[in-house]
């Protein structure tokens, strides 16, 4: 499974709300032992967010979750979107979410909120226990959820537990070396394509220092990876400082 965070709102990028979705799905994920694959934040606007549900789909084994633009206002665009990406470009009334609408709010249902109910014709229904109004999803691969994190965050919760994703233990190891990032390239090339590499040089006035981290679901991999730095560090008498895992 690859996750995805698809970020649906004109108000984030003009800086009138700050996005939680990130930090939040990022969070949810790490108790799994899985990262996000990508995280996009686009404005409301019905041809991008087309083109950028036709771009998800298209990568491999990839689990989107789209946060926003499923209201019945004039700028939510995500329900009719998620159709010409997704389906067949029309919306259907949906007679599950028609019911949940209508019971939930009564007359006041009509004349705009009942629009919620008109969904993709794959739709699933997302109960969402903060008010009753319906997500929705798509193929299991396509999650919908309002934009509010109070409705939407505990839905995705639920979701994760429902995909019976099998945890997975990432082993991580980290050190800070007092160099710069280009000492570490050579031992980068060589490393296994499958191996978590990553580096973060800074500049300070007594001179660079890098992080280094290393990272695998086999501790003996990571292990034999993060080796090859430290025996490479250590030939070439550079300090360095090991983390503790906690600090990883």
């Amino acid at each position: 499974m690859n996750f995805y965070a698809l970020i649906i709102g004109t108000e984030i990028l003009n800086r009138r709300r700050t996005d939680k979705h990130f930090e939040f799905l990022s969070t949810e994920l790490a108790k799994y032992g899985y990262t996000l694959k990508g995280s996009v934040i686009i404005a409301d606007e019905p041809n991008l967010i087309i083109s950028t549900l036709n771009w998800l789909n298209s990568l491999p084994n990839s689990i989107v979750f789209s946060f926003g633009g499923i209201g019945s206002t004039p700028d939510d665009y995500t329900r009719q979107a998620a159709s010409e990406a997704l389906s067949d470009g029309k919306l259907y009334q949906h007679k599950e979410a028609k019911s949940i609408i209508e019971s939930a709010l009564g007359d006041k249902a009509y004349p705009h909120a009942i629009k919620m109910a008109d969904l993709p014709l794959e739709a699933h229904i997302i109960e969402n226990p903060f008010n009753k109004m319906p997500a929705f999803s798509m193929f299991d691969r396509f999650f919908f959820v309002p934009g509010f994190p109070e409705m939407s965050h505990p839905m995705i919760k639920d979701i994760l537990v429902k995909l019976n994703i099998t945890p997975r233990k990432i082993y991580r190891y980290t050190l800070t070396a007092l160099c710069k990032e280009s000492e570490l390239i050579e031992t980068m090339e060589s490393l296994p394509k499958h191996i978590e590499c990553s580096s973060l040089p800074k500049i300070y006035s007594d001179g660079p220092r890098v992080i280094l981290s290393i990272a695998s679901d086999d501790d003996t991999e990571a292990k034999n990876a993060f080796e090859m730095f430290t025996q490479m560090l250590d030939a070439k008498n550079i300090s360095y400082a090991l983390h503790d895992e906690d600090e990883n």
